[in-house]
């Protein structure tokens, strides 16, 4: 059975990909003299790998980090001698055979998965140390196992714990992982994140790891300038409703009209990443004029007070997703606004 093509989605996402573009050679030019990577795990930060991608590499990024194997496929799509870095390492045989049939590296991040990579015949990788996040990586009291310097380490990494702060911990992590440069032999050093890369140049070394802030994240004041909003969310209205006085709205009524109310019912909830979250402070806009969110966000619907706006059955209503005012809003983390983004968006560059 042949079907036709769908009708338009009542969700949109556009993704602003020049701005994309522009956040990444920001984050180069803010890392000095280091080269600036690109995380686009998690679907490229939920915008979707397909537009992520091509921006990414129009800009010059050229060394890409996934978390997962499963995300090697997609990434290596757009790759042309660009780079691809996996950052949960190798956990079986069945995974390193993999790295080296797609030319991804592996992040080794203990003596278990260098001993798998080895086995496999080893071969270029990255390892991980741990300096003080404690999650992924070796232990610096590992590190002079004699098993890490049979690895063929192409880049020693860590990861910082705290940058989003003026934290102790971001100098003493730093301090860690350069004890550790001097036991092996690697051809670049990697420790910054988005945040990482505004701490200053003590912290670039060769290669940064921005991700957030590709994505329009600001997660140190010292960025909001650099940095632009890429993701922009739209929500169509399903239906308009004329509420007396007394009336209740949504789930467990947890809002009462006061006195006439038109209302508008728009198609987005938890499956789209909008969670409860956002019923609080949260508003929707049209024309630029603010639409309160009245009640509890529900399953795939949420209501808006429109009683001041001009608003018809099918407008498209923006949502506030200027991330870190929508973060405040929310009560969500910049990278769960960005990561929570569903499937049913029709995401358009």
């Amino acid at each position: 059975m042949t079907l036709p093509d769908p009708p338009p989605a009542t969700l949109r996402l556009r993704i602003d990909t020049d701005a994309l573009a522009a956040n990444w050679r920001a984050l180069d030019r803010l890392s000095g003299s280091a080269e600036a990577g690109a995380a686009v795990k998690a679907d490229g930060y939920g915008l979707g790998i397909d537009h992520v991608m091509p921006a990414l590499l129009s800009a010059g990024a050229r060394h890409f980090f996934v978390a997962h194997w499963s995300e090697v496929p997609d990434v290596l799509r757009h790759t042309d001698g660009a780079t691809i870095a996996v950052l949960h390492g190798v956990t079986n045989e069945s995974e390193a055979n993999y790295a080296k049939a797609t030319g991804a590296i592996p992040v080794l991040n203990s003596l278990h998965q260098a001993q798998i990579w080895l086995e496999s015949g080893g071969g270029p990788c990255h390892l991980m140390v741990d300096s003080g996040i404690n999650r992924l990586g070796v232990e610096p009291d590992q590190l002079g196992n004699p098993l890490l310097q049979r690895l063929e380490i192409d880049t020693l990494l860590s990861h910082l714990a705290s940058a989003d702060e003026d934290s102790e911990q971001n100098a003493r992590q730093q301090g860690i992982f350069r004890q550790a440069i001097p036991q092996f032999n690697t051809r670049k050093l990697s420790l910054a994140n988005s945040a990482g890369i505004a701490l200053g140049s003590d912290y670039h070394f060769d290669i940064t790891r921005p991700g957030l802030s590709l994505y329009g994240g600001v997660p140190r004041a010292e960025l909001s300038e650099h940095i632009q909003q890429v993701a922009y969310l739209e929500a169509a209205v399903l239906q308009l409703r004329d509420l007396s006085a007394g009336d209740a709205v949504g789930y467990n009524a947890t809002w009462r009209a006061e006195r006439s109310t038109r209302v508008a019912v728009l198609s987005l909830g938890y499956a789209d990443g909008f969670l409860r979250s956002w019923g609080a402070e949260g508003a929707l806009q049209h024309n630029g004029q603010r639409l309160p969110i009245l009640g509890r966000v529900s399953m795939d619907m949420v209501i808006v007070d429109c009683s001041d706006v001009e608003v018809q059955e099918g407008d498209f209503c923006q949502v506030i997703y200027g991330l870190p005012q929508a973060s405040k809003i929310a009560e969500l983390s910049q990278y769960e606004l960005l990561t929570v983004l569903g499937s049913r968006f029709d995401r358009v560059s």
